[in-house]
């Protein structure tokens, strides 16, 4: 039953991380969500934001997803880093 219960909820966490647009990066020492732009966005068309004009141009990020927060829960510790040498 277990091994029927398992692959059926990882199928259910990726289809409701592509509904709500959630990139997810996983390790042992944490799980990390990050947000994505909208295909569906009417202002930047799914590219994530857009040019602005003038001499010097910039990235101005479309609110789709730069308004959205980044999510992050810890799992285990980082290993402190040595001061010293081992040896």
């Amino acid at each position: 039953m277990a091994a029927v219960a398992v692959p059926l909820a990882l199928a259910a966490a990726t289809a409701v991380l592509k509904a709500g647009h959630w990139k997810l990066y996983a390790d042992r020492h944490r799980i990390h969500l990050t947000p994505v732009a909208r295909r569906s966005c009417p202002d930047c068309r799914g590219t994530g934001g857009w040019w602005t004009g003038g001499p010097f141009p910039e990235m101005e990020a479309c609110g789709c997803w730069a308004e959205r927060p980044e999510l992050c829960i810890r799992l285990l510790p980082l290993p402190a880093p040595a001061d010293e040498p081992p040896f």
